[in-house]
């Protein structure tokens, strides 16, 4: 039906201003759920963010989401990626937002819409565009007049769009909820008293824009009223909001977690997950979001951390590539089935909470005839409880759920689904007929310039801090001095380099000397590089390295990046050291076949006829193949590689780089789901590359 209405906008916006509200769903809440069209719901949502996925994807990825059992997606709204420059705006591919919002409404599903703007999400700059760090005076996330005025306006941009396509569900719509802000509360205290009148600010701005649905603030337990306080974590059993007017929901329950570059691939036993929900909607709980239900694939430069993999998998029920993953998908489907049975009871009425033994707590939903019950170990080892009479056998964190306060119909930590491990099958690269290429490889290549080879350089006095140099229009900045040695030629040196992060390289006289890399937990890159100079000029170029900006923490758009010194020669002949961090160095902005567009460049640059080289720094290499057919994932594996990012028919898939293996140490075989998750609890993929494909 939902879907129908889309297609009557003006009819719609009629109806809804002058008919009875059958046509248009009127979304409020009470202390105990979200009333929609005056009956309270217990829902389930999943997180699925339209740009980490292809247009083409989201019907299958929102009809599994349905499948599984889910009534609502939610998704962050990402400001970088809709106004890449100050009032210029992007909507299209996969950032046509409209077209998502409508997927899911044909869906037959609701949408939480999570404006924000400020998204976090392991996102470049965390959603913010990066030309808002360059207005004057400004400062993010406080009680600051230019940082609002943009908020606003940004905020104002979307709820109008969504209006005019009357996708709010009071149009008739799917939009049935919006989050203003994002985990604040964590760091407000950095930001001191102005961050109380920001989040005063916030929640006054949002609800003036008259959505006719109510906005969420998570992790912010001063919300004002009438905003709701949300709950993320791995566990929300245990939250309660802020006012007993309001009704206690889980914005992120992380399905697993994210993947860094350098790192083990962390994922979260099903058992556990189901464990988390049940004890939410146990004790009073009737909104839960998992964060991912699909995580997709940052493309691009989207990426943020630093060191944020490419992949965006998140161990969720439905994996990257748009396949479900067995048995988290089945598992969670009997869990919310096994809920649903439940709802009657749930909505009529608050739990009674008992505990019948040590470690033991049941939850009963009692209203006349209505009764529904849930019996929690939250022990590591198994336990019998009696309850009402019957002996029930529990195992070790687990929750057993029983609609008529009697017979369970499911246990978390019983799972009835099969276990499946899906796999690509390879391929090599069939060659395109007639493709430019004679060579017999398939592959053609290029050199990128080491050092100043673009027009658009310039110089200046001292060492430049990175990402007010790029405005990250790339991940690259060279810097390079040439200096003047008196003596004799192949004089040993070490050359000294301190740096905000994330990576550097090297040149000496146009060959490479060395490299650093930081890491997700320590981006900064300290290096000493042992070099030789000759008699005379020598040049030194560096090339400094952003792998995704920042995304969270107090005042994370000032952190910078880049080789900000000293830079240090030291150990010349005459036992001297020389500083040239204040020295004048010239600047460069990316890599010139950046610019160009790295297939653009005329073909008689492409060398084809020759050996490919390998273990070189600052190659191109292009080839053309032919699509595998049919609708099913295709994923490249980059093993053999180093570190770089790839495009296909001229869009960037993202950065790769499977030499950065993860430690050895901390994976497990199996992993025991009894007890509190952490992220760093369960992990695999020791010693391997993070991310091959």
């Amino acid at each position: 039906m939902r879907g129908t209405q889309i297609l009557f906008v003006g009819l719609l916006w009629f109806f809804c201003v002058y008919a009875p509200s059958s046509f248009c769903a009127n979304v409020t809440y009470d202390h105990r759920a979200l009333v929609i069209d005056g009956k309270r719901r217990v829902l389930v949502s999943g997180s699925i963010h339209y740009p980490r996925s292809t247009p083409e994807m989201w019907p299958d990825l929102i009809q599994k989401s349905k499948d599984g059992g889910l009534d609502v997606i939610e998704t962050y709204v990402f400001w970088n990626l809709h106004e890449p420059v100050q009032g210029q705006y992007n909507f299209e591919g996969r950032a046509d937002l409209v077209k998502f919002v409508k997927a899911v409404a044909a869906a037959g599903l609701y949408v939480h819409l999570r404006i924000g703007p400020y998204a976090c999400a392991e996102w470049n700059y965390g959603g913010f565009p990066l030309w808002l760090h360059f207005i004057p005076g400004i400062q993010f996330r406080t009680d600051n007049k230019p940082f609002e005025a943009e908020m606003k306006r940004f905020t104002v941009k979307i709820v109008d769009m969504m209006k005019q396509e009357s996708l709010y569900a009071s149009q008739g719509g799917p939009i049935i909820l919006s989050q203003v802000e994002n985990e604040y509360g964590n760091i407000d205290a950095a930001y001191g008293p102005a961050a109380k009148s920001y989040i005063k600010w916030a929640a006054s701005m949002a609800t003036s824009l008259d959505t006719g649905v109510p906005w969420v603030m998570c992790q912010q337990a001063d919300a004002p009223d009438p905003i709701i306080n949300t709950c993320n974590g791995f566990y929300c059993d245990q939250f309660t909001p802020n006012s007993n007017a309001k009704p206690k929901m889980w914005t992120e329950n992380w399905s697993g977690w994210f993947l860094s570059f350098g790192g083990a691939v962390p994922y979260r036993p099903v058992e556990d997950l189901a464990f988390a929900v049940a004890r939410f909607y146990q004790r009073g709980g009737t909104f839960q979001n998992y964060y991912m239900y699909h995580g997709g694939t940052n493309f691009g430069r989207t990426t943020g951390g630093p060191f944020i993999s490419t992949s965006y998998d998140y161990d969720a029920p439905i994996d990257e590539y748009g396949i479900i993953r067995q048995p988290k998908w089945g598992h969670l489907k009997d869990v919310h089935k096994a809920i649903k049975l439940c709802e009657e009871a749930l909505i009529a009425t608050d739990p009674t909470i008992t505990s019948p033994g040590p470690n033991i707590e049941a939850a009963v939903y009692k209203t006349g005839s209505i009764c529904a019950a849930f019996l929690a170990n939250i022990a590591t080892s198994d336990a019998t409880v009696t309850f009402n009479g019957n002996s029930y056998h529990l195992p070790a964190w687990s929750v057993s759920i029983l609609p008529d306060c009697k017979n369970v119909v499911l246990n978390t930590a019983k799972i009835n689904s099969a276990s499946m491990i899906s796999s690509f099958t390879t391929e090599s690269f069939k060659e395109e007929v007639g493709s430019l290429d004679d060579s017999g490889s398939g592959w053609s290549w290029i050199s990128e310039p080491i050092g100043i080879s673009k027009s658009d350089s310039f110089s200046k006095f001292g060492l430049l801090e990175q990402i007010n140099t790029t405005a990250d229009k790339s991940d690259y900045l060279w810097y390079s001095i040439s200096i003047d040695v008196e003596g004799d030629s192949g004089s040993q040196t070490v050359l000294h380099i301190e740096s905000l992060g994330h990576a550097l390289h090297a040149f000496i006289n146009g060959k490479i000397a060395g490299s650093g890399t930081g890491n997700s937990g320590k981006a900064k890159v300290n290096v000493d590089i042992p070099v030789t100079l000759v008699a005379g000029k020598n040049s030194i170029d560096l090339l400094s390295l952003t792998v995704g900006l920042q995304n969270y923490g107090a005042f994370f758009d000032t952190w910078g990046a880049g080789i900000t010194g000293p830079v240090i020669l030291k150990g010349l002949k005459n036992g001297s050291t020389v500083d040239l961090s204040s020295q004048q160095w010239t600047y460069q902005v990316g890599l010139k076949y950046e610019d160009l567009g790295p297939s653009n460049g005329s073909s008689g640059q492409w060398n084809s006829q020759s050996t490919l080289p390998t273990n070189q720094s600052l190659i191109w290499y292009k080839t053309n193949f032919v699509a595998p057919s049919g609708s099913n994932p295709v994923a490249i594996d980059f093993t053999g590689m180093g570190k770089g990012e790839a495009w296909v028919n001229g869009q960037s898939i993202g950065r790769y780089w499977p030499t950065y293996v993860s430690p050895n140490g901390g994976c497990t075989d199996s992993c025991n789901y009894r007890g509190a998750y952490s992220s760093s609890k369960c992990l695999k993929n020791c010693g391997k590359p993070s991310q091959t494909l």
